[in-house]
């Protein structure tokens, strides 16, 4: 009964990991560019008691064995990298990458990031940098007296100047990983380069499999509301099932002490 009461109280574990998955997803299914987690598990040891294929007697063997599973654990979490809705805002700033890849930004602090939000504004020094502070890279100075901002799906960014000139200001560029989902989550739509994720691999937008850029749109959120909800049904149930569990381990430990 032990063994029971602590399977049963791994997997109530093992499902608020889902609801706290689940319910961070909800929360942020209006943010933009963001990512939806998911959550993989593993079963724990077994004890076994007789080994599969044990010799019984001279001439046989047991077909099958006994083990004791121990219950489950989270093997890994990570986020799914799959395209979000586009949402058209017409702001010149605003971009979205159509494909793999992400902006690599300079934090405040110095330290090299990367980001699929592409909601841009320009600074005092004329910038392109996120609400937090992430300044694009390679730098942009939109000069003081553009009038307008093209960027093309290759990533050219042009500036339209008085008198119907206009100027080349800058390129941007994509970085993509060989494993994405091996990408630390800091926040504000912010991911950092491990060992798990590789070296970024930069290049230009459109060449060796990297997105364009649709300039006047932002990605949506990737988050499946319906799915999400359903989830949760699933895991209240299966919540729900670990505890009348623990309860009947209990009642059976009650009926087991009080045998005379």
């Amino acid at each position: 009964m032990i063994r029971a009461l602590s399977a049963a109280a791994t997997g109530l574990e093992a499902q608020s990991a889902i609801i706290e998955r689940s319910s961070n997803d909800v929360a942020n299914v209006n943010t933009d560019a963001y990512k939806r987690g998911r959550i993989e598990f593993k079963d724990l040891m077994y004890e076994t008691i007789k080994e599969p294929g044990a010799q019984l007697g001279a001439s046989s063997q047991t077909p099958v064995g006994v083990q004791r599973g121990m219950g489950v654990k989270v093997g890994g979490a990570h986020k799914i990298f799959e395209q979000g809705p586009a949402k058209m805002t017409n702001n010149q700033l605003d971009l979205m990458i159509e494909g793999q890849g992400l902006f690599p930004v300079q934090m405040p602090n110095g330290e090299v990031a990367y980001t699929r939000t592409g909601a841009f504004h320009r600074d005092s020094a004329g910038k392109m940098v996120l609400t937090n502070g992430a300044r694009l890279l390679p730098e942009i100075t939109i000069p003081a007296n553009a009038l307008g901002l093209g960027i093309s799906a290759a990533g050219e960014v042009k500036a339209a100047l008085p008198a119907g000139q206009e100027a080349v200001i800058g390129q941007l560029q994509l970085v993509t990983f060989i494993n994405e989902e091996g990408l630390s989550a800091a926040g504000e739509g912010i991911f950092k380069a491990t060992p798990a994720s590789g070296a970024p691999l930069q290049g230009v937008p459109g060449e060796n499999g990297l997105g364009i850029i649709t300039q006047g749109a932002l990605e949506g959120s990737n988050v499946n509301v319906a799915n999400s909800m359903v989830e949760l049904i699933s895991t209240q149930r299966a919540y729900e099932m670990n505890t009348k569990v623990m309860s009947v381990a209990d009642q059976m430990m009650g009926a087991t002490t009080n045998i005379k």
